[in-house]
């Protein structure tokens, strides 16, 4: 009897390393982490017509990657809007 090992998705595994970069890395994360959710719906495609494993792999890259994306995206927008409101406060005086 022999047990055939299922192999792991490799843009599961991609996609939980490029989620965790998101996080990591500062302003680049928002677009990583919009590349690691693509690659993490992309795996979880693959895997439920292959059956390979790696589903928790790409969920949790998926998360990641939503993660990095918020955290960088609204630190962008506040990053932006002390922008808009210094150059507001030095052009009045």
């Amino acid at each position: 009897m022999t047990h055939e090992a299922r192999q792991t998705n490799s843009k599961a595994i991609i996609s939980l390393v490029i989620g965790i970069l998101s996080i990591v890395i500062p302003y680049l994360g928002l677009i990583i982490g919009i590349i690691g959710i693509i690659y993490a719906n992309k795996s979880i495609k693959e895997i439920e017509n292959s059956n390979e494993n790696g589903r928790g792999l790409a969920i949790a890259g998926k998360v990641c990657s939503i993660v990095g994306t918020v955290i960088y995206g609204i630190l962008t927008l506040l990053l932006i809007f002390s922008f808009a409101i210094f150059n507001t406060l030095t052009s009045v005086g």
